[in-house]
């Protein structure tokens, strides 16, 4: 339940951009919004005053200034703020110096506090806030001192004799009128009133049953019954302005991937310089090039030795670069969440790998040698598998070791059965030990070959061009580094974020490559 009331402030100093004054009575009765409440002498603990900031009226995110010290005197506790130099700091010494805005509210929390007749008796509480606002609860407290010059020296942790409080005759105590005696003031500088101090307190309201007691005793004309029935029937319909939205620091994507396609090449290092590389080579047509390989025959003693020749090449590709742009205002780049430009450039990359990746597929594809027709289903993955595996070897000389696949032949593996509705590729035990696929990975092991599920194939069915088998020196991705550059459009106070990269590609060996093609 939160309870608020007032007292004067000091002064505000617009040349040494100070607000000073009382913020906290003693022993003075305050009428709050829930009634009415005393502060018992040092009953608020302050702590380290500089880490106390003034805000404008009670909103955390327009904080207009911080406390320089504080004074605790018998009457109560005297604290002055340095206002910020920022364009909010500004606008409240406007506000205060025309009237506008006069009052300081301050925020505690109560740690113990008595119950009396008439009152809440609090004694001891801490302090968390001071905000300027609109208008004062309590009159007693006078104008102690107003800011003199800009050179003055601030003492941050014990106040001037000017800040000493001064009050009228009717209530100073003794102490206080001595010190009270000579004080400087500037009947020029403007004078505004009133800090609203605010709390909570415990409601009894903590069921259904006691709501039901103080509705009936409130029915009967208990004003404290009253007062807790009236703040249990407030709710954020009532109060929608107590229920901000909350932005949370999750960032929520889809666009998160990896390079499957990729990761099943061998990988090469890209040169530093030149658009083009050459590497040397000597496929024969077996395994779909062009060099002719040099031959031993068997001859008679004494036989002439024949002279077979050999016929080299060399395989060239091309280096392309990939890159990707982000213009933002320089107000989103400064005044956002931190988090927004580590998001963004998480998102360039993602899109610069997903184009690698889809370029690397297409190249595949397009390089690969065809499969027998078959049908789309277990008896068909066994028999792309199989073919793979023996053509491969056959053309080549290396092994089949990878199955790229799209999810749609995933999605095949998962589901595949033998003849007694046993899963084949996801049992935990299988015991013809064809593989193993899981639904929470897209790494898995198809009849011994290594499963690499890529969501980025042009095809998506199973069907033509659904899944590459290949081993590894067949084909050769060549990468560079991936890079960022941020440069500053000075015309519009733009920033253009981008990502770059080179990459180039290579079939080495055609028919060590085998695309599936159904029937």
């Amino acid at each position: 339940m939160i309870l608020t009331f007032s007292s004067q402030i000091e002064s505000a100093d617009g040349e040494r951009r100070i607000i000073a004054g009382k913020i906290v009575p003693y022993e003075e009765v305050g009428n709050t919004s829930v009634g009415k409440v005393v502060f018992a002498k040092d009953s608020i603990e302050i702590g380290d005053p500089g880490k106390v900031k003034m805000l404008m009226q009670h909103r955390p995110e327009k904080p207009i200034g911080r406390m320089q010290n504080f004074n605790k005197a018998e009457d109560g506790i005297y604290a002055s703020f340095k206002i910020s130099a920022s364009m909010q700091g500004q606008d409240a010494l406007i506000l205060a110096g025309e009237q506008l805005i006069d009052g300081l509210s301050v925020g505690v929390d109560v740690n113990k506090s008595i119950q009396k007749k008439d009152y809440l008796y609090v004694t001891s509480a801490t302090l968390r806030e001071v905000s300027l606002v609109e208008s004062p609860a309590f009159m007693a407290a006078q104008v102690t001192k107003v800011a003199a010059s800009e050179n003055e020296a601030e003492d941050t942790n014990q106040p001037k004799e000017s800040e000493a409080p001064v009050e009228d005759n009717a209530t100073q105590p003794q102490e206080a009128k001595a010190e009270a005696a000579t004080p400087t003031v500037e009947a020029a500088r403007p004078i505004i009133t009133a800090p609203l101090i605010q709390t909570t307190i415990r409601t009894p309201i903590t069921s259904m049953a006691a709501y039901t007691e103080h509705k009936i005793k409130a029915a009967l004309g208990n004003d404290d019954s009253k007062l807790y029935v009236t703040a249990a029937d407030d709710s954020f319909a009532t109060n929608p302005a107590f229920s901000p939205t909350k932005y949370l620091a999750e960032f929520v994507t889809n666009t998160r991937f990896g390079t499957p396609a990729i990761d099943a090449c061998s990988q090469g290092t890209l040169p530093t310089s030149g658009m083009t590389i050459s590497v040397p080579s000597l496929v024969t047509s077996v395994g779909g090039g062009s060099g002719v390989a040099p031959e031993v025959t068997v001859e008679a003693e004494a036989g002439a030795v024949q002279n077979t020749g050999m016929e080299t090449q060399y395989l060239s590709a091309t280096v392309s670069k990939y890159s990707g742009m982000n213009t933002l205002s320089v107000e989103l780049l400064e005044r956002s969440d931190p988090n927004f430009y580590a998001e963004l450039t998480k998102q360039l990359e993602y899109a610069y790998l997903k184009r690698l990746d889809q370029t690397v597929l297409a190249a595949l594809i397009q390089a690969s040698a065809n499969g027998t027709n078959t049908t789309a289903d277990l008896d068909g993955i066994v028999a792309f598998a199989a073919e793979g595996a023996r053509t491969i070897y056959t053309n080549t000389g290396y092994f089949a070791q990878n199955y790229i696949a799209n999810p749609a032949q995933w999605g095949a593996l998962i589901s595949a059965q033998d003849t007694t509705k046993r899963p084949v590729f996801t049992a935990l035990q299988p015991m013809n030990a064809a593989g193993q696929v899981s639904t929470g990975s897209i790494r898995g092991n198809v009849l011994g070959l290594d499963l690499y599920v890529d969501k980025n194939f042009t095809a998506t069915t199973f069907d033509d061009d659904s899944a590459v088998i290949l081993a590894p020196e067949a084909f050769t991705v060549y990468r560079s580094a991936q890079n960022f550059m941020s440069v500053n459009v000075v015309s519009n106070l733009q920033v253009q974020v981008a990502i770059y990269g080179y990459m180039a590609t290579l079939a080495k060996m055609p028919n060590g490559i085998l695309k599936f093609k159904k029937t």
